[in-house]
Protein backbone atom coordinates (compact mmCIF):
# COMPACT_ATOMS: atom_id res chain seq x y z
CA UNK A 1 0.00 0.00 0.00
CA UNK A 2 1.38 3.08 -0.90
CA UNK A 3 -0.19 7.07 -1.65
CA UNK A 4 0.16 6.03 -4.77
CA UNK A 5 -3.46 4.98 -4.42
CA UNK A 6 -5.99 7.55 -5.43
CA UNK A 7 -9.22 8.20 -3.56
CA UNK A 8 -11.75 10.60 -4.52
CA UNK A 9 -11.90 11.45 -0.64
CA UNK A 10 -11.10 15.18 -0.23
CA UNK A 11 -10.33 17.10 2.90
CA UNK A 12 -13.56 19.20 3.65
CA UNK A 13 -12.34 21.08 6.72
CA UNK A 14 -10.60 21.48 9.91
CA UNK A 15 -12.34 21.67 13.68
CA UNK A 16 -11.21 22.61 16.87
CA UNK A 17 -12.26 22.06 20.01
CA UNK A 18 -10.15 22.68 23.18
CA UNK A 19 -10.06 19.25 24.34
CA UNK A 20 -9.18 16.35 22.31
CA UNK A 21 -11.82 14.12 21.15
CA UNK A 22 -12.62 10.55 22.60
CA UNK A 23 -15.91 9.69 20.14
CA UNK A 24 -18.08 10.46 17.44
CA UNK A 25 -21.66 9.22 16.76
CA UNK A 26 -24.36 10.44 14.39
CA UNK A 27 -28.17 11.17 15.05
CA UNK A 28 -30.89 12.64 13.13
CA UNK A 29 -31.62 14.36 11.56
CA UNK A 30 -27.70 14.99 10.39
CA UNK A 31 -26.63 15.63 13.55
CA UNK A 32 -22.88 15.03 14.61
CA UNK A 33 -22.27 14.00 18.26
CA UNK A 34 -18.80 14.61 19.39
CA UNK A 35 -17.41 13.44 22.77
CA UNK A 36 -14.46 15.03 24.64
CA UNK A 37 -11.87 13.99 27.54
CA UNK A 38 -12.94 17.58 29.51
CA UNK A 39 -16.48 15.81 29.93
CA UNK A 40 -18.04 17.84 27.01
CA UNK A 41 -20.57 17.01 24.35
CA UNK A 42 -21.47 19.08 21.02
CA UNK A 43 -23.82 18.70 19.04
CA UNK A 44 -23.17 20.06 15.27
CA UNK A 45 -25.47 20.77 12.29
CA UNK A 46 -23.50 18.66 9.81
CA UNK A 47 -24.75 20.59 6.98
CA UNK A 48 -23.55 23.85 8.35
CA UNK A 49 -20.89 22.73 10.32
CA UNK A 50 -22.13 24.72 13.44
CA UNK A 51 -22.69 23.81 16.80
CA UNK A 52 -26.32 23.60 17.89
CA UNK A 53 -26.13 22.51 21.88
CA UNK A 54 -24.00 21.17 23.94
CA UNK A 55 -23.37 19.67 27.01
CA UNK A 56 -20.48 20.24 29.80
CA UNK A 57 -19.12 19.55 33.40
CA UNK A 58 -19.75 15.82 33.29
CA UNK A 59 -16.46 13.09 33.41
CA UNK A 60 -14.29 12.29 30.60
CA UNK A 61 -16.86 11.08 27.47
CA UNK A 62 -15.74 7.71 26.57
CA UNK A 63 -18.77 7.35 24.10
CA UNK A 64 -22.07 8.39 22.92
CA UNK A 65 -25.06 6.71 20.94
CA UNK A 66 -27.99 9.05 19.98
CA UNK A 67 -31.70 7.09 20.99
CA UNK A 68 -34.57 8.28 18.28
CA UNK A 69 -37.58 9.21 19.26
CA UNK A 70 -40.45 7.15 19.57
CA UNK A 71 -44.16 7.36 19.83
CA UNK A 72 -43.37 6.54 23.46
CA UNK A 73 -40.19 8.23 24.11
CA UNK A 74 -38.98 11.29 23.00
CA UNK A 75 -35.24 11.31 21.28
CA UNK A 76 -32.51 11.64 23.66
CA UNK A 77 -28.90 11.04 23.60
CA UNK A 78 -26.87 8.29 25.85
CA UNK A 79 -23.41 9.15 27.38
CA UNK A 80 -20.70 6.93 28.68
CA UNK A 81 -18.89 8.94 31.43
CA UNK A 82 -16.72 6.79 34.12
CA UNK A 83 -18.72 4.03 35.48
CA UNK A 84 -22.03 5.40 34.45
CA UNK A 85 -24.31 5.99 31.37
CA UNK A 86 -26.16 9.05 31.06
CA UNK A 87 -29.22 10.16 29.37
CA UNK A 88 -29.87 13.38 28.42
CA UNK A 89 -33.29 14.38 26.33
CA UNK A 90 -32.39 16.70 23.64
CA UNK A 91 -35.74 18.50 23.01
CA UNK A 92 -35.27 21.24 25.57
CA UNK A 93 -35.06 25.00 24.16
CA UNK A 94 -31.56 25.26 26.59
CA UNK A 95 -28.55 25.50 24.21
CA UNK A 96 -26.15 24.27 27.20
CA UNK A 97 -27.34 21.31 29.52
CA UNK A 98 -24.98 20.37 32.64
CA UNK A 99 -25.39 17.12 34.86
CA UNK A 100 -28.39 19.12 36.49
CA UNK A 101 -30.17 18.16 33.08
CA UNK A 102 -29.86 14.49 33.21
CA UNK A 103 -32.77 12.39 32.53
CA UNK A 104 -31.61 9.00 33.27
CA UNK A 105 -28.49 7.76 35.59
CA UNK A 106 -27.32 4.28 35.83
CA UNK A 107 -24.03 2.74 37.21
CA UNK A 108 -22.38 0.40 34.55
CA UNK A 109 -19.30 -0.23 35.84
CA UNK A 110 -18.86 -2.17 38.61
CA UNK A 111 -16.49 0.38 40.38
CA UNK A 112 -15.22 3.65 40.26
CA UNK A 113 -12.00 1.70 37.94
CA UNK A 114 -14.79 0.19 36.13
CA UNK A 115 -15.10 2.76 32.76
CA UNK A 116 -17.69 2.31 30.42
CA UNK A 117 -15.72 2.08 26.77
CA UNK A 118 -18.56 1.48 24.69
CA UNK A 119 -22.71 1.91 24.22
CA UNK A 120 -24.54 1.17 21.43
CA UNK A 121 -28.44 1.09 20.67
CA UNK A 122 -29.83 -1.16 18.69
CA UNK A 123 -31.43 -0.86 15.46
CA UNK A 124 -34.78 -1.48 17.07
CA UNK A 125 -34.30 1.09 19.81
CA UNK A 126 -35.04 -0.92 22.80
CA UNK A 127 -31.93 -2.33 24.05
CA UNK A 128 -28.21 -0.76 24.57
CA UNK A 129 -25.56 -2.51 24.54
CA UNK A 130 -22.27 -1.78 26.71
CA UNK A 131 -18.55 -2.81 27.56
CA UNK A 132 -16.21 -2.12 30.23
CA UNK A 133 -12.84 -1.61 31.27
CA UNK A 134 -13.47 -5.04 34.14
CA UNK A 135 -14.49 -6.91 30.57
CA UNK A 136 -17.80 -7.28 31.30
CA UNK A 137 -20.41 -7.23 28.98
CA UNK A 138 -24.10 -6.38 28.88
CA UNK A 139 -27.47 -4.78 28.01
CA UNK A 140 -30.01 -2.35 29.04
CA UNK A 141 -33.53 -2.79 28.42
CA UNK A 142 -34.19 0.51 27.29
CA UNK A 143 -38.06 0.06 27.98
CA UNK A 144 -37.35 -0.03 31.99
CA UNK A 145 -33.20 0.85 32.18
CA UNK A 146 -32.68 -2.67 33.45
CA UNK A 147 -29.04 -3.39 33.63
CA UNK A 148 -28.06 -6.98 32.75
CA UNK A 149 -24.03 -8.36 32.56
CA UNK A 150 -23.05 -11.48 30.53
CA UNK A 151 -22.14 -14.48 32.96
CA UNK A 152 -19.15 -15.24 30.75
CA UNK A 153 -16.65 -11.72 30.59
CA UNK A 154 -13.17 -11.28 28.68
CA UNK A 155 -9.98 -11.70 30.57
CA UNK A 156 -9.11 -7.95 30.05
CA UNK A 157 -10.74 -4.95 28.93
CA UNK A 158 -13.56 -5.05 26.50
CA UNK A 159 -13.35 -1.92 24.42
CA UNK A 160 -16.47 -2.37 21.83
CA UNK A 161 -19.42 -4.26 21.20
CA UNK A 162 -21.37 -4.94 18.45
CA UNK A 163 -25.36 -5.97 17.80
CA UNK A 164 -25.52 -8.59 15.28
CA UNK A 165 -27.66 -6.80 12.46
CA UNK A 166 -31.44 -8.71 12.08
CA UNK A 167 -30.47 -10.67 15.05
CA UNK A 168 -32.93 -9.57 17.71
CA UNK A 169 -30.71 -11.12 20.60
CA UNK A 170 -27.42 -11.14 19.26
CA UNK A 171 -24.46 -9.39 19.85
CA UNK A 172 -20.70 -9.61 19.97
CA UNK A 173 -17.44 -7.80 22.28
CA UNK A 174 -13.67 -7.93 21.76
CA UNK A 175 -11.51 -7.76 24.15
CA UNK A 176 -7.95 -6.73 25.07
CA UNK A 177 -7.72 -10.62 25.78
CA UNK A 178 -7.57 -10.63 22.06
CA UNK A 179 -10.90 -12.51 22.19
CA UNK A 180 -13.95 -12.42 20.31
CA UNK A 181 -17.16 -13.38 22.45
CA UNK A 182 -20.86 -13.70 20.80
CA UNK A 183 -23.65 -13.87 23.05
CA UNK A 184 -27.36 -14.59 23.01
CA UNK A 185 -27.72 -11.36 25.20
CA UNK A 186 -31.56 -12.46 26.09
CA UNK A 187 -30.28 -15.76 27.71
CA UNK A 188 -26.82 -14.55 29.00
CA UNK A 189 -24.98 -17.02 27.44
CA UNK A 190 -22.35 -17.17 24.70
CA UNK A 191 -22.98 -18.64 21.38
CA UNK A 192 -19.63 -19.06 19.89
CA UNK A 193 -16.21 -17.56 20.21
CA UNK A 194 -12.86 -16.83 18.53
CA UNK A 195 -9.18 -15.92 20.04
CA UNK A 196 -6.63 -13.88 17.74
CA UNK A 197 -3.05 -15.50 18.08
CA UNK A 198 -0.07 -12.68 18.12
CA UNK A 199 1.23 -12.33 14.40
CA UNK A 200 5.18 -13.68 13.85
CA UNK A 201 7.66 -11.19 14.30
CA UNK A 202 8.55 -9.00 11.22
CA UNK A 203 12.46 -9.43 11.08
CA UNK A 204 13.26 -9.94 14.11
CA UNK A 205 11.45 -7.25 16.04
CA UNK A 206 8.18 -8.12 18.40
CA UNK A 207 4.76 -6.46 17.34
CA UNK A 208 2.43 -5.37 20.21
CA UNK A 209 -0.15 -7.74 21.34
CA UNK A 210 -3.50 -8.68 19.02
CA UNK A 211 -5.65 -5.86 21.17
CA UNK A 212 -8.87 -6.22 19.67
CA UNK A 213 -9.21 -1.99 19.17
CA UNK A 214 -11.96 -1.60 16.79
CA UNK A 215 -14.78 -3.57 15.46
CA UNK A 216 -17.71 -2.97 13.20
CA UNK A 217 -20.51 -5.57 11.37
CA UNK A 218 -22.21 -4.64 8.28
CA UNK A 219 -25.09 -4.86 7.20
CA UNK A 220 -25.04 -7.82 5.20
CA UNK A 221 -23.68 -9.40 8.70
CA UNK A 222 -20.21 -9.35 8.11
CA UNK A 223 -17.49 -8.57 10.59
CA UNK A 224 -14.20 -6.33 10.51
CA UNK A 225 -11.92 -5.90 13.51
CA UNK A 226 -8.55 -3.72 13.96
CA UNK A 227 -6.12 -4.96 16.44
CA UNK A 228 -3.36 -3.42 17.75
CA UNK A 229 -0.94 -5.03 15.87
CA UNK A 230 -1.82 -3.36 12.31
CA UNK A 231 -3.68 -6.05 11.49
CA UNK A 232 -7.72 -6.47 10.48
CA UNK A 233 -9.62 -9.96 11.28
CA UNK A 234 -12.62 -10.68 8.73
CA UNK A 235 -15.37 -13.04 9.43
CA UNK A 236 -17.94 -14.18 6.30
CA UNK A 237 -19.73 -17.12 7.50
CA UNK A 238 -21.94 -14.98 8.85
CA UNK A 239 -23.06 -13.34 5.80
CA UNK A 240 -26.15 -13.49 4.39
CA UNK A 241 -27.11 -15.13 1.66
CA UNK A 242 -29.54 -15.32 -1.58
CA UNK A 243 -29.40 -18.96 -1.55
CA UNK A 244 -33.34 -19.33 -0.43
CA UNK A 245 -36.50 -19.93 -2.66
CA UNK A 246 -37.27 -17.43 -4.97
CA UNK A 247 -33.59 -15.32 -4.21
CA UNK A 248 -34.86 -14.30 -0.66
CA UNK A 249 -32.23 -14.18 2.05
CA UNK A 250 -31.86 -17.43 3.75
CA UNK A 251 -32.24 -17.17 7.09
CA UNK A 252 -29.86 -18.98 9.42
CA UNK A 253 -30.19 -20.33 12.93
CA UNK A 254 -27.78 -18.08 14.31
CA UNK A 255 -25.12 -15.99 12.96
CA UNK A 256 -22.31 -18.02 11.98
CA UNK A 257 -19.35 -14.91 11.43
CA UNK A 258 -16.89 -16.58 13.97
CA UNK A 259 -16.19 -19.82 11.99
CA UNK A 260 -12.99 -20.56 10.72
CA UNK A 261 -14.08 -20.97 6.87
CA UNK A 262 -14.69 -17.39 5.57
CA UNK A 263 -12.41 -15.99 8.02
CA UNK A 264 -9.22 -13.81 6.99
CA UNK A 265 -6.58 -11.99 9.23
CA UNK A 266 -4.18 -9.88 7.52
CA UNK A 267 -1.98 -7.13 8.31
CA UNK A 268 -2.47 -3.87 6.66
CA UNK A 269 -0.85 -1.05 8.75
CA UNK A 270 2.48 -1.16 10.47
CA UNK A 271 0.52 0.50 13.65
CA UNK A 272 -2.60 0.08 16.20
CA UNK A 273 -6.00 0.32 13.99
CA UNK A 274 -7.46 2.93 16.18
CA UNK A 275 -11.06 3.14 14.29
CA UNK A 276 -12.69 1.21 12.05
CA UNK A 277 -16.36 1.08 10.29
CA UNK A 278 -18.38 -0.05 6.94
CA UNK A 279 -19.45 1.78 4.33
CA UNK A 280 -21.42 -0.77 2.10
CA UNK A 281 -21.88 -4.58 3.14
CA UNK A 282 -18.35 -5.62 1.53
CA UNK A 283 -16.55 -1.84 1.88
CA UNK A 284 -14.92 -0.22 5.10
CA UNK A 285 -12.44 2.18 6.64
CA UNK A 286 -9.39 1.70 9.17
CA UNK A 287 -7.81 4.32 10.63
CA UNK A 288 -4.44 4.01 12.46
CA UNK A 289 -3.61 5.52 15.62
CA UNK A 290 -1.75 8.08 13.82
CA UNK A 291 -3.98 9.00 11.08
CA UNK A 292 -3.37 6.78 7.96
CA UNK A 293 -7.02 5.81 6.32
CA UNK A 294 -7.22 2.81 4.06
CA UNK A 295 -10.34 1.87 2.01
CA UNK A 296 -10.81 -1.72 1.85
CA UNK A 297 -13.14 -4.20 -0.24
CA UNK A 298 -13.98 -7.90 0.40
CA UNK A 299 -14.05 -9.74 -2.44
CA UNK A 300 -15.01 -13.35 -3.49
CA UNK A 301 -16.05 -16.40 -1.82
CA UNK A 302 -14.29 -19.22 0.10
CA UNK A 303 -16.35 -21.90 -1.50
CA UNK A 304 -14.84 -20.95 -4.68
CA UNK A 305 -11.38 -20.47 -3.11
CA UNK A 306 -11.29 -16.92 -3.98
CA UNK A 307 -11.46 -14.74 -0.61
CA UNK A 308 -9.51 -11.83 -0.44
CA UNK A 309 -9.02 -8.48 0.91
CA UNK A 310 -8.66 -5.54 -1.52
CA UNK A 311 -6.71 -1.87 0.00
CA UNK A 312 -8.27 0.57 -2.93
CA UNK A 313 -6.91 3.63 -1.23
CA UNK A 314 -4.88 4.95 1.66
CA UNK A 315 -5.01 9.06 2.61
CA UNK A 316 -3.12 10.64 5.83
CA UNK A 317 -4.88 12.58 7.99
CA UNK A 318 -3.66 16.43 7.70
CA UNK A 319 -3.96 17.68 11.38
CA UNK A 320 -4.64 15.02 13.44
CA UNK A 321 -1.60 13.50 15.18
CA UNK A 322 -3.88 11.08 17.52
CA UNK A 323 -7.20 9.05 16.42
CA UNK A 324 -9.61 8.06 18.36
CA UNK A 325 -12.33 7.58 16.53
CA UNK A 326 -13.94 7.32 12.46
CA UNK A 327 -17.67 7.47 11.26
CA UNK A 328 -19.54 8.43 7.79
CA UNK A 329 -22.38 10.33 7.01
CA UNK A 330 -23.68 10.03 3.50
CA UNK A 331 -20.53 10.92 1.79
CA UNK A 332 -18.50 12.67 4.11
CA UNK A 333 -16.02 10.82 6.39
CA UNK A 334 -15.36 12.48 9.96
CA UNK A 335 -12.15 11.66 12.06
CA UNK A 336 -11.38 12.90 15.73
CA UNK A 337 -8.72 12.55 17.69
CA UNK A 338 -6.34 15.27 18.74
CA UNK A 339 -2.93 17.37 18.19
CA UNK A 340 0.08 17.27 18.84
CA UNK A 341 -0.57 19.99 21.69
CA UNK A 342 -3.29 18.10 23.25
CA UNK A 343 -6.15 20.10 21.78
CA UNK A 344 -9.27 18.29 19.96
CA UNK A 345 -9.70 18.55 16.61
CA UNK A 346 -12.20 16.70 13.56
CA UNK A 347 -11.37 16.28 10.15
CA UNK A 348 -13.86 15.96 7.78
CA UNK A 349 -13.49 14.72 4.23
CA UNK A 350 -16.00 14.39 1.34
CA UNK A 351 -15.92 12.98 -1.80
CA UNK A 352 -16.91 15.59 -3.66
CA UNK A 353 -13.92 16.32 -6.31
CA UNK A 354 -14.10 20.31 -5.90
CA UNK A 355 -13.86 21.42 -2.57
CA UNK A 356 -12.82 24.75 -1.21
CA UNK A 357 -10.52 23.76 1.61
CA UNK A 358 -11.55 25.42 5.06
CA UNK A 359 -10.57 25.55 8.14
CA UNK A 360 -12.73 26.40 11.31
CA UNK A 361 -11.34 28.03 14.17
CA UNK A 362 -11.67 26.94 17.78
CA UNK A 363 -15.21 26.28 19.56
CA UNK A 364 -15.40 27.60 22.80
Amino acid sequence: MTESYKTNHCHRTTLQIPAQVSCLSLGEPHQLFVGSDDGSVRIYDMATLKVLKAIRGLGAVSSITFHSQTKSSPARLWVASGRQALSFLLGADKLILTSANISSKLDIGADDDDVVNELLINAKGTHMAFCTDSGSVGVVDLSNNKVTRMRNSHDNICGTVQFIPDRPSELISGGYDSTFLHFDFLQGSVLSRDDLSAAPPSSGVSLSPPFILSMSISSGGVIAAGTADGRVYIGTAGEKSLEGPGGRQKRRRRWDGLKGEGKLVEEVARGPIAALTFTAPRKFLTCTLLGKVTGHQIHGSVADGTLLLESQWTHQCRDISKVNSITTSGDSIIIGGFQKDGRGVIEIWTKTDDVNIASAGVDE
